[in-house]
């Protein structure tokens, strides 16, 4: 396994992030903790998740099958960087939801209880909060620091200006601020690199990628039309839109002699700015599978070639839409 530290932090994480985003609602608890399990075996120490996965509202249920998992034994705490994040509903009243200090405190509080742990490593803010002040949210993050409840703190679908905003803000307060930034960035994809990439390079922000595979568009869509989520008509439609840029994606990984999914983690891999993208593994060979991308090598003549069949927005702003 790779590490490297997460944006300008000393923090080491590995170059792969397990997403939990599966866990309970796709898979079973033992074979959630058995993929665990096999992640740490791997050398993987990162871990993510969020208050509201298990789509139960209020329930945590990713968060207490990872917490049932870490009070189990081994010294898993000790082992892992967890992240987890607060911003969604978790109950019915008004101020359960978003970055109210109010509610910040109490989905703190909810998600130890649940991960079962006296610290979260890396605490993400869900979505940006329009209607809260950075001043009331950056007052909350700083006391569960100085609580020792929270270590870093990081966002996640800010846009570039959010986070510049935010930053600024947290140094006049003489605070660290964000450390990552987790978004939705893939091979197909790429709007991020407009603005928000720029962003994170410029305040020293590790970019999580989230969705890699494109929801699995990117993991041999072609081959395995009718086979787990690519079955979904969601799938079936964005499979048939990009089918011109997938059979030529999909040949292009057949001759490297490597799978489609392993080929977009590892061009994810290649951008200085990416610390780790999530992976979400429903199964343990998907886990294991997915080392692979470590050891891809991809040259300029790759990166370009790839470039050509999923173009970007252009570059960054604002010549990505200016002269």
């Amino acid at each position: 396994m790779e590490y490297t530290n997460l944006g300008r932090t000393g923090l080491k994480v590995s170059r792969l992030c397990l997403g939990t985003m599966n866990f309970g609602p796709q898979t079973e608890e033992a074979a959630s903790h058995q993929i665990m399990d096999e992640a740490l075996e791997l050398g993987i120490n990162f871990i993510d998740t969020a208050n509201v996965y298990g789509w139960k509202t209020g329930e945590g249920i990713t968060e207490q099958i990872i917490g049932r998992w870490i009070a189990s034994g081994g010294g898993k705490r000790d082992r892992i960087v967890l992240a987890t994040k607060v911003y969604g509903k978790m109950g019915d009243s008004p101020n359960e939801r978003r970055l109210s200090a109010y509610h910040i405190r109490r989905a703190c509080e909810g998600s130890l209880q649940r991960l079962q742990t006296d610290h979260i490593d890396l605490y993400q803010m869900h979505h940006i909060d329009r209607e809260t002040p950075w001043e009331e949210i950056w007052q909350a993050m700083e006391q569960l620091v100085a609580q020792g409840k929270v270590l870093y703190v990081g966002s996640s679908n800010f846009a570039g200006w959010h986070i510049a905003q935010a930053q600024c803000l947290a140094r006049e307060r003489r605070f660290m601020g964000l450390v990552s930034e987790q978004s939705l960035y893939n091979l197909k994809d790429r709007t991020v690199e407009l603005e928000v990439i720029p962003a994170c390079r410029e305040y020293g922000l590790g970019l999580i990628p989230y969705s890699p595979l494109a929801a699995g568009l990117l993991a041999g869509a072609l081959e395995k039309e009718n086979q787990g989520r690519r079955a979904s008509e969601r799938i079936k439609k964005d499979t048939e839109k990009h089918k011109s840029q997938l059979t030529d994606f999909e040949s292009f990984c057949r001759d490297l002699g490597e799978k489609p999914s392993n080929i977009a983690l590892a061009w994810l891999l290649h951008n200085s700015v990416v610390s780790a993208p999530i992976i979400g593994p429903r199964t343990s060979q998907q886990l294991t599978e997915s080392i692979r991308s470590l050891d891809i090598i991809l040259s300029d003549e790759h990166m370009v070639r790839l470039n050509d069949i999923w173009p970007g927005p252009g570059g960054e702003a604002p010549e990505g839409y200016a002269w």
